[in-house]
């Protein structure tokens, strides 16, 4: 099958929406799809407001259909609402091309935590953006529940996966008078909670990795929590490994792939009960989960690191790649029939 993908999220980003597409696109080459993808690479872009690692292509519709056509794809699917996304939704609704779409991101509260833009009107502009979905692909049940009481139609679960060769235990150093370690990794913004875990009462050492818009704040704020800004590959996989306990203040993610690499590496997970954590960390013996967060964080302190790592293992990017292919909706091709020509 000819499947095209089309993204405003693409490297040098670094998040889940990246994450998920780098390892989607190899699982679907590996099952012998041909893949496609079209992303801001080759486009002229302007920097995102407050979010200036990620590029907004200008203009892309003419460009966008070109490859469409081009490419003539059996399965068209829209990972995101930017620029690129938008332009690929035109083309497919003129051109009869269905398509399949994806929530990786909860939007609506971003823009609220960030700039007070009312829910209501988000929600109204992704409606109707996903309105002709074939499908729209979210993370867990309860961002599928959630969507669907916000009107969304053909909402369908799609998991994800954790890379667990990269993400795997190691051995764990003495560390004296850093222990215990609790490990924040994402991107630093308001939306994320992360004030919250830097302001907790919580005994050893608070790491950080990641990089965003309140950086700077927070280092100042905080002289006692360790910086690392934005590590990848066996550097991350490392802070992961060293850490006792990984903190997840987030109350707005879809998913949370960190919550998958961290499980993978056998350190346990310490969030709140909400859309996200309720539906990844599923296992007592894989986190804690309270509305106290530094609560969970000393609880999860207990919890043994062999079973954690065991339960990341049921998520292997193998099967989230099949679960992506059975929602997608390839157009069928047109037969040409040929006369039928008699031998007498």
């Amino acid at each position: 099958m000819r499947v095209l993908i089309v993204s405003d999220a693409w490297w040098p980003q670094v998040n889940g929406v990246v994450v998920t597409l780098v390892h989607t696109v190899a699982g679907l080459e590996r099952l012998g799809h041909d893949v496609h993808l079209v992303t801001p690479e080759g486009f002229r872009t302007l920097p995102a407001p407050s979010y200036p690692e990620i590029a907004l292509a200008l203009k892309p519709g003419r460009e966008v259909a070109r490859r469409i056509e081009d490419f003539d794809p059996d399965a068209v699917h829209l990972a995101t609402e930017g620029p690129l996304g938008i332009a690929a939704r035109r083309h497919c609704l003129r051109s009869g091309r269905p398509f399949t779409t994806a929530w990786h991101t909860q939007f609506p509260e971003y823009l609220h935590a960030r700039w007070r833009i009312p829910l209501g009107v988000s929600y109204a502009w992704l409606r109707r953006f996903h309105a002709p979905s074939q499908a729209v692909l979210c993370g867990t049940p309860a961002v599928r529940d959630h969507l669907a009481d916000r009107g969304f139609s053909r909402v369908e679960v799609w998991c994800k996966g954790v890379d667990a060769g990269l993400f795997r235990p190691a051995a764990r150093e003495p560390r004296a008078g850093e222990r215990p370690i609790f490990l924040y990794v994402g991107r630093l913004a308001v939306e994320k909670g992360v004030e919250e875990f830097c302001g907790l009462d919580l005994p050893g050492t608070k790491w950080i990795v990641g990089d965003g818009p309140s950086r700077g704040a927070l280092e100042r704020e905080h002289p006692r929590i360790r910086f690392f800004g934005m590590l990848r590959g066996e550097a991350l996989a490392h802070a992961y490994q060293q850490a006792d306990v990984f903190v997840f203040p987030s109350r707005t993610d879809t998913f949370g792939l960190v919550l998958l690499e961290a499980m993978a590496c056998g350190t346990p997970v310490a969030a709140h009960p909400v859309r996200g954590p309720l539906d990844v960390v599923t296992d007592r013996d894989a986190g804690v989960l309270d509305e106290d967060l530094a609560a969970a964080a000393l609880a999860a302190l207990k919890l043994d690191r062999d079973r954690v790592r065991r339960f990341a293992e049921r998520f292997p990017w193998q099967a989230a790649t099949r679960q992506f292919v059975a929602h997608l909706n390839p157009r069928p091709r047109q037969r040409v029939l040929l006369p039928v020509l008699d031998n007498d």
